[in-house]
């Protein structure tokens, strides 16, 4: 039994939700890996990305966003509609607020704006954070319509995110 273990670095846009096709690289990584036979994981450490299996979607908007995205999109600003104060929901708390200044942590930076993102953690709560996938004979085993996403919910700046992958098999 052999690990091996890549990440990816995925720039959010910061101004709507963030969808990465990351299909391609994961395949790489599985073929820079030399396992034939195992499982592959693709995980997000963020509390407001999400890692998702879909069908790609070849027509978008003007967005560069695949039309099911847009869907998907319009879908959950009606169930969790994005928060833009502080009365819109209950997170942010004061002691939250206080907990993330005393971070001293580049990626929490102190404008209070930036955290109010209670919906990008309540879509990244449904849709979770990873998804484990079948790897035979040195292939993904995802279809041909069968895609790989990595999806940044929050909208408040600009980021650089983290995706994990750690193939294991033989």
């Amino acid at each position: 039994m052999s690990t091996y273990y890549d990440q990816l670095i995925l720039t959010s846009n910061g101004t709507r939700v963030t969808y990465h096709n990351i299909t391609e690289q994961v395949k790489e990584i599985i073929e820079k890996s030399n396992i034939k036979n195992g499982i592959c994981v693709v995980s997000s450490p963020h509390t407001t990305c999400s890692v998702v299996f879909e069908e790609y979607v070849h027509d978008t908007d003007f967005n560069g966003d695949e039309y099911i995205q847009v869907d998907l999109n319009r879908i959950l600003n009606k169930l969790i509609p994005r928060q833009l104060t502080e009365s819109d929901y209950l997170y942010p708390g004061k002691e939250h607020v206080a907990f993330l200044h005393s971070l001293n942590d580049p990626d929490y930076p102190t404008d209070e704006a930036t955290i109010l993102n209670a919906d990008a953690h309540m879509r990244a709560t449904l849709f979770g954070a990873s998804e484990t996938f079948v790897l035979k004979d040195h292939e993904l085993l995802i279809g041909s319509v069968g895609y790989i996403y990595f999806i940044d919910w929050d909208q408040n700046r600009v980021r650089d995110r983290k995706c994990n992958i750690m193939i294991v098999g033989d």
